[in-house]
């Protein structure tokens, strides 16, 4: 059984219209580490999950990236949501940018305590943390990595005043041909968004798996 880590049952929705049965919810809080990019703060995580699970584990890191901002909230991303609301942040656009384009970005990292074959998707090998809890006297293999695939979703749009009342977090002001996420169904939204893009190409590689 794979294990989606999260607290938000919207993503584990996303989450089992592309893995099915396959995938049920680790409501585990581990420690979202700060970090510049999404990757490696979902590496941390996914090795955090896999050694307090014992069982492969699937988990997201995901984030709004405003074109005019340098890419922010992009991993601060729920920070920001929780502190200041997602209204404030549509705001912000409409009054600092003549240019609300955006994208959402998701990064999936999966870990289940082997080694992966060479692809196209990459694989975190850094794992600083185990590596500094065995110290130096500690046998090598004991302080080796645990290695994690990642993959990952982008979806471009553009920040709008906030319609509809589906989805959850930014997607009452993302905007994607024409409708927000909000104004989606969940499968018309899974179809296009950051992680259901993320999820497909995880889904083909772990069916071969």
């Amino acid at each position: 059984m794979l294990r989606y880590v999260t607290t938000n049952p919207g993503k584990v929705r996303e989450a089992e219209s592309y893995l099915g049965d396959e995938v049920a919810r680790l409501d585990f809080d581990y420690t979202e580490v700060q970090a510049a990019d999404l990757a490696p703060i979902a590496a941390y995580g996914a090795r955090e999950a896999y050694r307090h699970a014992d069982e492969p584990v699937l988990v997201d890191d995901a984030g709004l990236f405003v074109d005019g901002f340098d890419g922010f909230p992009g991993p601060y991303s729920a920070f920001v949501e929780d502190t200041l609301g997602v209204g404030a942040v549509r705001r912000l656009v409409d009054r600092e940018l003549d240019d609300p384009r955006a994208e959402f970005r998701c990064v999936l990292a999966y870990c289940d305590g082997a080694a992966f074959d060479a692809s196209p998707d990459p694989v975190d090998r850094d794992d600083r943390v185990a590596a500094a809890a065995a110290g130096a006297d500690r046998d090598a293999e004991e302080t080796d990595p645990l290695p994690v695939k990642l993959f990952e979703g982008v979806v471009r749009g553009r920040i709008v005043e906030a319609r509809g009342d589906g989805g959850f977090g930014y997607d009452p002001v993302f905007e994607y041909d024409g409708a927000t996420f909000a104004e989606m169904d969940p499968e018309e939204k899974n179809g296009v968004s950051h992680r259901g893009r993320a999820l497909e190409r995880f889904g083909e590689w772990y069916a071969e798996r």
